[in-house]
């Protein structure tokens, strides 16, 4: 497994050889000793999620004030996603500043995201299946989420598909810009 840092501190590419044969594909997704080697950041996993998802769904911009912190391991087991990671510390010199990573099914590459920072994506096929391994679980009196469509942040979710029907839920729908989270005194 190889890590690339990403342009924000705390974030990195992990690209994981894929073998195919008449069988079809096979992968290592994760590795917590090489997590560590490359990161030092010790990968406990606590809970496993996955998503199913329709072309157009976007979840996010979601986060986790957890004590422990919350870093997440996330990848794509079946189709398609374009990946946002945006450093919503404001004491971090890339605060605001976000990175777009496209995920494929076939390539085999993962993210690390870094405690404090927040997480989103869009789903570019029908039926896009993604998992994130979290090291602290669920808590949701620590979670909390920034409108995906914030003028702040400007994530350019239209340039990003190939559709303008996007599908969120309620509560992304109706979540606080970054301002009004920084305000709120909610952000890492």
């Amino acid at each position: 497994m190889k890590f690339v840092p990403l342009g924000i501190e705390g974030a990195w590419l992990a690209e994981s050889p894929v073998w195919n044969d008449s069988r079809g594909i096979f992968r290592e997704w994760f590795k917590s000793v090489e997590i560590y080697d490359a990161t030092g950041i010790e990968f406990s996993i606590q809970q496993a999620n996955v998503s199913q998802n329709h072309e157009g769904v976007i979840r996010g911009i979601h986060y986790s004030l957890a004590p422990e912190g919350q870093s997440k391991w996330v990848t794509c087991l079946q189709g398609s996603i374009l990946d946002v990671i945006v450093d919503i510390r404001p004491a971090s010199p890339t605060f605001k500043k976000y990175e777009i990573v496209d995920l494929k099914a076939h390539e085999g590459d993962a993210l690390l995201i870094g405690a404090g920072l927040g997480h989103g994506f869009i789903s570019l096929e029908d039926r896009t299946v993604v998992s994130y391994l979290l090291n602290s679980s669920h808590n949701p009196d620590f979670e909390f989420g920034i409108n995906p469509f914030d003028e702040t942040l400007k994530l350019p979710w239209t340039e990003m598909a190939n559709t303008s029907n996007f599908l969120l839920s309620e509560k992304d729908t109706n979540a606080f810009s970054l301002i009004e989270m920084e305000k709120k005194h909610l952000l890492p």
